[in-house]
């Protein structure tokens, strides 16, 4: 993430954004109703108090009332019970709700990341998209919990103390509201202050995150060259700046809630001076002067929260235009409306020996691969017979289902700079081909379009006839598996990085397919077997032991292509002579 991103904070608040944030409280609308009439309720039960204090004083005391002053004694401890088992009931319906909501963005933005094509994933840094899911979501979150009903809450207690005010006496009820223009000054210095606080401590906070990712992943540069000392000054500087904002952050609400309680404090004199002669000339009650400053202490403890939470709601405006911005994102790479099947070509029967004739490079660019880029596959004779058991390897499946074409294909990441231009060459089935060319030729560029995680820019794919942008893409990578150089692994086990939750791939086909591919020797090893765990992208595997699990995982799959990506590349000799022997398994009657 950037941290020009992180800074931006937008428009305190935007109608358009909050209407679309309501939209995900309407499935829970029963649950929001009810915190409403419970917020409702409790600000009334709020006025209640004093006004029960001006008749202890003014009726029940004079007259020595003691049944009366039980009575109402009564009456005020069930205002306080009834009050809080009200505000339990608005904390407990907002903080579900939150929850609910949270859950169904979260599902809702992993939904979208899912569906958005390979360009998008590429172009994002993965902890930007991770912000999106976590934190952002989490100040959304808090709007709903503890900011609008809130807000909604001390406004409407606002309002009921004036007009309580007024009614008992308009002369007090304008000494505290005399007083408001100057919390509304403290408020605006508030406000102000801690929105630019507010972006300070954001930006430190990225800094932070992109020192710490960039420095961890590549530890090993550190050690190796000595950096410690350095970063750690480094890191010292970033942290102290973070440190120092935050601080700055503090020392506004240090100033900003004495100051209310100065204003506060100014009212209840007010009240007093002005008061006490009036009561002493029997213009006002003495009950009437004693609810009065309790009205007025808790006249300005809404105003003081709602400034509170003018950065709960700024904070949610920008972050709900980050993750409204993400998931707008239009979706480039689609199954259509009516997908096509891939119809069967003629192929040779499955116990024929695999095609390997060379493919013309006059149907090559010049431009994206050398004249010797389609040539075939190295020969796997010279690698020693497999050790394999015959029960352990899988019958070989029909040759691939049909033929792959490529015709007049031009393709470039950015614009007017193809990497590929005019490729066309075909793949029967059953044949093994091998692309060979420099670094950046398009290799792997040829297996994005093939697997449809880019489109195409002119020309058409095509697997048996039909264009691949026909064919719906989950029938159209069914017909692949993919080994790469750089292997993927979950964090999970053994068993589970090899089926990848495929129900229909039971214990004894993981076990069957590991054995093929010489990965069982490995895995019995491992404390646990199958279930062995694997660390975060396989941190715990060699190179070449997540090649064979990478194998044995498109074994297991059976999936009539069978794509290599310089799939031996970065390992040892012996451990290539087992791959090379486990990919004669794997591409037994299968189109590689």
């Amino acid at each position: 993430m950037t941290a020009h991103e992180e800074e931006a904070l937008g428009r305190a608040y935007d109608a358009r954004l909050m209407r679309r944030l309501v939209g995900y409280l309407r499935p829970y609308g029963g649950r929001v109703a009810l915190a409403v009439a419970a917020i409702v309720g409790h600000s009334v039960l709020q006025l209640v108090p004093p006004l029960l204090t001006r008749i202890v004083i003014d009726d029940y005391i004079p007259a020595g009332d003691l049944s009366g002053l039980a009575g109402v004694a009564a009456l005020y401890l069930g205002t306080i019970v009834a009050s809080f088992g009200l505000e339990f009931a608005q904390t407990w319906q907002m903080q579900s709700t939150g929850q609910l909501v949270m859950f169904d963005l979260r599902m809702e933005i992993h939904d979208h990341l899912q569906r958005l094509d390979l360009r998008f994933h590429d172009r994002n840094p993965v902890g930007r998209l991770m912000t999106r899911l976590t934190t952002d979501v989490d100040v959304i979150n808090e709007l709903f919990t503890s900011g609008s009903v809130a807000v909604f809450g001390d406004l409407f207690t606002l309002v009921g103390i004036l007009g309580v005010l007024l009614w008992m006496d308009w002369r007090l009820a304008a000494l505290v509201v005399a007083t408001v223009p100057l919390i509304v000054v403290v408020a605006q210095w508030f406000r102000v202050h801690v929105r630019e606080s507010y972006r300070t401590v954001r930006a430190r906070i990225a800094r932070i995150n992109a020192f710490l990712q960039e420095r961890i992943t590549g530890m090993a540069t550190v050690h190796l060259f000595g950096r410690e000392g350095r970063d750690y000054q480094a890191f010292d500087d970033i942290n102290r700046q973070h440190r120092d904002a935050n601080v700055q952050s503090l020392f506004y609400y240090a100033v900003f809630f004495p100051a209310i309680e100065l204003v506060s404090a100014l009212s209840a004199s007010l009240i007093i001076w002005f008061g006490s002669g009036w009561v002493l000339d029997d213009a006002l009650t003495l009950g009437s002067l004693v609810a009065f400053l309790q009205y007025s202490q808790r006249f300005f403890r809404p105003i003081a929260d709602m400034s509170e939470k003018f950065n709960t709601l700024q904070g949610a405006m920008a972050s709900s235009e980050r993750i409204f911005g993400l998931l707008d994102t239009p979706v480039h790479i689609l199954s259509p409306t009516a997908p096509s099947s891939a119809g069967p070509s003629s192929a040779a029967p499955s116990s024929a020996a695999p095609s390997s004739a060379a493919l013309s490079p006059a149907a090559l660019s010049p431009a994206a691969l050398s004249p010797a880029a389609l040539s075939p596959a190295a020969p796997l004779s010279a690698v020693p017979p497999s050790a394999v058991p015959p029960s352990a390897v899988p019958a070989p499946r029909a040759a691939g289902a049909a033929a792959i074409a490529f015709e007049g294909v031009t393709f470039g990441y950015l614009e007017h700079e193809p990497v590929l231009h005019d490729i066309s060459f075909r793949i029967e089935p059953g044949q093994r081909i091998g692309l060979v060319g420099a670094t950046g030729s398009g290799k792997t560029t040829i297996v994005n379009l093939l697997l449809r995680f880019y489109d195409v820019q002119a020309g058409r794919i095509t697997i048996g006839g039909v264009d691949v942008r026909e064919m719906s893409l989950p029938e159209l990578r069914r017909q692949f598996a993919l080994v790469l150089q750089d292997v993927h692994l979950f964090s999970g086990t053994i068993a589970g990085n090899i089926r990848l939750g495929e129900t229909g791939i039971d214990d004894a086909a993981v076990r069957r397919a590991a054995e093929a591919v010489h990965a069982a020797a490995f895995i019995d090893r491992l404390p646990g077997g199958m279930a062995a765990p694997v660390a975060e992208r396989g941190a715990t595997l060699s190179v070449g032991q997540k090649q064979l699990l990478s194998l044995a995982r498109a074994l297991a799959f059976d999936r009539p292509v069978l794509v290599l990506d310089e799939a031996t590349s970065s390992i040892d000799t012996d451990t290539e002579l087992l791959i090379r022997d486990a990919l004669r398994t794997v591409m037994r009657g299968r189109t590689t």
